[in-house]
């Protein structure tokens, strides 16, 4: 079976700033996977190279074997991504933004999933709802009802849960994993690393936009003879300028 996600030798700078460094890295057809690293890691770099909202100096990008620029309409339409930043229409209610954003994929007639969306992300009393009137926790459910409104087959979530309350985190991670046990693929990158160990069964650590380990949370926990992900994360990054521990 063919990856979900396939990175090959990308490279991206920004300037001086080596963001991401010959990059490989797959993801697996329904695979639970996480991508972490310490802020500036490339992790939300990566993101955006397989958005197609950037391109890379160097190397290729897939998303279900098509090429996310050569194949952007391809890639896209099977992509679904809740970025980290609150991005939002202010002249539109909830249920619009999910209407409208429906329409770019071709998808006019779209409303018994938006229901779905709505009812799973706790918005239905928000629907007719302006956006701007909306709090942080209510914008950042629409944004992941905004990426999943095309029933894409692979979602990336960046930080989904940052800054939100409890019970989002605990209703958006039911519906994720209903998602996932339906056979959609989830990349999920956090800084809650209860959340990596509770979610997820393969991880990878970025640094300074090198790939610094990829495995198995069980195997990793095994490797450092650690009780909790959090040692190992600590570790892997107190040693990662010392040498790559890639498995």
């Amino acid at each position: 079976m063919s990856p979900a996600i396939r990175i090959q030798g990308v490279d991206k700078r920004f300037g001086s700033v080596h963001a991401v460094r010959s990059m490989d890295l797959e993801v697996n057809e329904g695979e639970f996977f996480a991508l972490l690293g310490p802020n500036g890691a490339g992790k939300t770099t990566l993101i955006n190279l397989l958005a197609g909202l950037s391109r890379p100096d160097a190397g290729h990008l897939f998303v279900q074997e098509f090429d996310v620029v050569r194949q952007y309409r391809e890639a896209r339409r099977r992509l679904g991504v809740v970025p980290q930043e609150l991005v939002f229409d202010p002249f539109f209610t909830v249920r619009e933004t999910l209407e409208i954003q429906s329409g770019y994929f071709g998808l006019p007639r779209n409303d018994d999933w938006i229901d779905e969306l709505l009812m799973h992300l706790q918005l239905s009393d928000k629907a007719g709802t302006n956006m701007r009137a909306l709090s942080g926790g209510m914008k950042r459910r629409v944004l992941v009802a905004q990426a999943l409104v095309h029933r894409p087959p692979v979602i990336v979530l960046d930080e989904p849960t940052a800054g939100v309350d409890v019970e989002l985190r605990q209703s958006l991670w039911k519906f994720i994993q209903k998602l996932n046990r339906e056979g959609h693929t989830i990349l999920l990158t956090t800084h809650y690393l209860e959340e990596v160990e509770a979610l997820c069964e393969r991880v990878a650590i970025l640094k300074q936009g090198r790939l610094m380990a990829l495995d198995t949370l069980k195997n990793l926990m095994s490797a450092h003879r650690a009780h909790r992900f959090e040692d190992v994360f600590i570790a892997l990054m107190h040693n990662a300028g010392e040498q790559d521990v890639v498995a």
